[in-house]
């Protein structure tokens, strides 16, 4: 193979990848996958150090700017020590000392009824022995068994005193007090001068009956010491510009590492499961992305379309890492939820204005998702970010006016606060913070993301040809020197276009099409007009008719070129190639049947053709510019109805409907007959509104002539 055939096998090479539409969609898909994955996984790049514990310090480190930052090693400690300084709880039980009275007192009981039962004493002795729970010398139980049941009944009554008191305080008696408690009521009951053996009995009462009532409480505990550790206020440490966090030599603390990892110079090796995990997890959302494009925007997604769709996702993206990386200075406990102020809604307002409502919705709830691996896998920032970026999708699907645009940042703002607020609650962060945080960041969201949007959008718009919604409405404005114009050289023609973009609306909101581009193309579309306006009957102030004065044929040619007009001067006032199709459009291959049977009347020789009296076309290739020529079309034709009935009106724009259908000009759009039959439902209901029929009022001599005279009535 010769030089020069292998330099033009590279050339050709070089020109698929450069020319080729598939190649082009390679180059972006990889130029954009490349930019995210750097984007999401830059945190995991090591730093200049790796340092730990122990180590010694490697050379001086100075601070590279002023930092102030929560030290959470100091802070850790102090919370520590506030949890430490809570008593363990404990809970007293009720329950407890009165089952123990009720155990002292039916041993009392069947000791006083030994005593007085009618038995030989060796017998009571026996019995006594077999009632009491715990053994008492042999003399004691003879001594009880003769005893007198009143002094008995006096020794329950001290034991049960002395049990409810201490059992009835404040904290009870715990398991490590009760050895203590005891100690402390055998002593007082020495101290009651009861006999021998009623003080064994009280004694031994205690020691086998009294038990705790107080229990740890380990649920109390925790909160209580939960409590303690939320009140420690953060330590904050300032480290100044140049200060030196270590210096050479020095053993690396747990300070020290405090300080490096608040200036991120401190990094763990670099773990690669985790860039891998991230690199895989980006190459799947965007292939979801891109698969969703395949299968149900294919047709009419170009090439321009994917790097309008990876700007937007990769500037904001990009946009949201420089506000997670911002030192918020006084307020460091900011630093960990800077998260929720990335405009992920931005990107969301962006791709539903200028794309797709639809895959604006794919594509939020993707950022959402490398939002929280971003923020170090938190799923409070992803659950914000694709609830606020719902939120700036569904406030712009619909725009029908310019304050749509603002209201929408009040929208974000709203779903954000919302969105942090419901984030903090699962997260369990403090009161204080958690209302802070959810308004002021769910406000900077809204905000942002209002300004991005409203910013990038003409930006975006001229760069890559798109004709927006909002672009639209701003063509809507009546003083845009084409409607003008149309105003001050053609009155008529721009009466008869509102009405037409009236009709055209309503029908299109009814079918489901797009509203704004129809109503707008209806105030365009008979922009060729002014050019010759008196030839056109809606601007004729008299009743002389140019027509009348030349041949058909150079009348069907003034009445066609109106549409090349109208192109013409779209063009020239750089009006977007939605609305110059409405134009061209709206006629089809109608034909001008009013001239075209005139030219038949005066053809003598045969020459007459049809297609000389059609206008060029081409048919409507959209539902908009279908709706259009209906909308037209019906207009001109009530409105030259003389006093027409609503049965009337309806007869007519069904006539003229099935005409357009019969004659194949709506062959090419996509409109069927359900939607035929829905707009001409909206056709009749408006326009037997507008030119319904007027009650005729008496001429005023005629009323002056009925007025009485002298204030009676003639008779």
């Amino acid at each position: 193979m010769g030089l020069p055939h292998l330099l033009v096998k590279i050339g050709q090479v070089f020109s698929f990848f450069v020319r080729s539409e598939r190649a082009r969609r390679v180059w972006a898909f990889l130029f954009f996958y490349i930019s995210l994955a750097l984007i999401i996984s830059v945190r995991y790049v090591p730093a200049q150090f790796d340092l730990q514990v122990g180590d010694v310090a490697p050379r001086d480190i100075p601070a590279p700017k002023t930092v102030t930052f929560i030290d959470e090693t100091k802070t850790e400690e102090a919370r520590r020590l506030a949890e430490q300084k809570v008593e363990p709880q404990y809970t007293v039980d009720p329950q407890v000392s009165e089952t123990i009275i009720k155990e002292i007192d039916r041993i009392i009981t069947e000791v006083r009824n030994i005593q007085s039962a009618e038995v030989a004493e060796v017998e009571k002795g026996q019995q006594l022995e077999s009632v009491l729970p715990f053994e008492l010398p042999t003399d004691v139980i003879v001594s009880l068994a003769s005893g007198n049941p009143d002094d008995t009944e006096l020794v329950g009554k001290e034991v049960k005193r002395l049990v409810n008191l201490v059992l009835g305080t404040d904290g009870g008696v715990r398991q490590e007090e009760l050895d203590a408690v005891k100690r402390d009521l055998t002593n007082q009951i020495n101290d009651l001068g009861f006999s021998r053996p009623y003080e064994l009995l009280a004694r031994n009462l205690i020691q086998y009956h009294l038990r705790p009532n107080a229990f740890f409480d380990a649920e109390a505990t925790a909160k209580l010491r939960k409590e303690a550790r939320a009140t420690v206020t953060p330590v904050r440490v300032t480290v100044q510009k140049n200060e030196y966090i270590i210096r050479q030599g020095e053993v690396v603390t747990a300070e020290h590492l405090s300080k490096l990892e608040a200036f991120g110079l401190l990094r763990p090796p670099v773990p690669f499961k985790i860039l891998l995990g991230t690199v895989l997890l980006t190459a799947l959302l965007m292939g979801v992305v891109f698969l969703y494009i395949y299968q149900q925007k294919r047709k009419q997604f170009s090439v321009s379309y994917l790097y309008l769709l990876g700007i937007i996702v990769v500037t904001v993206m990009a946009i949201g890492k420089v506000l997670i990386a911002v030192n918020v200075g006084p307020w460091p406990e900011y630093a960990d939820l800077l998260g929720y102020s990335v405009p992920v809604a931005a990107a969301g307002m962006l791709i539903a204005i200028l794309i797709d409502a639809r895959l604006a919705i794919i594509v939020v709830a993707a950022m959402a998702i490398m939002l929280g691996v971003m923020t170090g896998n938190d799923f409070r920032f992803a659950l914000v970010g694709f609830l606020g970026g719902i939120a700036g999708v569904y406030s712009v699907s619909k725009l029908s006016q310019r304050s749509d645009l603002a209201r929408a940042g009040i929208y974000v703002f709203l779903a954000n606060t919302a969105a942090i607020f419901t984030a903090g609650l699962l997260s369990d962060t403090s009161w204080g913070l958690l209302l802070a945080s959810s308004t002021t960041l769910g406000l900077a969201n809204g905000i942002l993301s209002s300004i991005l949007a409203n910013g990038a959008l003409p930006f975006l718009e001229n760069t890559f040809g798109i004709t927006s919604s909002v672009k639209l409405l701003e063509l809507s404005n009546p003083g845009h020197p084409l409607l003008r114009r149309l105003l001050m050289e053609a009155p008529g023609t721009y009466h008869h276009s509102i009405i037409v973009g009236n009709l055209a609306e309503a029908a299109a909101q009814e079918v489901g099409a797009d509203s704004v581009l129809v109503r707008v193309g209806a105030y365009y579309h008979d922009i060729g007009k002014v050019r010759r306006p008196y030839f056109f009957i809606e601007n004729q102030m008299t009743n002389e008719n140019p027509h009348d004065k030349i041949a058909p044929s150079l009348s069907t040619l003034i009445l066609t070129s109106h549409v090349k007009d109208g192109v013409e001067a779209a063009r020239e006032h750089k009006l977007p190639e939605r609305l110059i199709d409405i134009i061209e459009q709206h006629h089809g291959t109608s034909l001008i049947s009013f001239f075209y049977h005139k030219a038949l009347e005066q053809d003598d020789k045969g020459t007459v053709q049809e297609t000389d009296f059609r206008y060029d076309g081409p048919k409507p290739q959209t539902r908009e510019a279908g709706i259009v020529m209906l909308a037209d079309s019906v207009e001109a034709a009530v409105r030259s109805m003389s006093n027409p009935t609503p049965g009337q009106i309806e007869g007519l724009v069904r006539k003229i409907i099935k005409d357009k259908q019969a004659d194949g000009q709506l062959d090419e759009c996509d409109l069927n007959f359900r939607d035929l039959d829905l707009i001409a439902g909206v056709f009749v209901r408006i326009l037997t509104g507008i030119f319904h029929n007027r009650v005729e009022y008496p001429d005023i001599k005629e009323v002056e002539g009925r007025k009485p005279k002298n204030g009676y009535h003639r008779k």
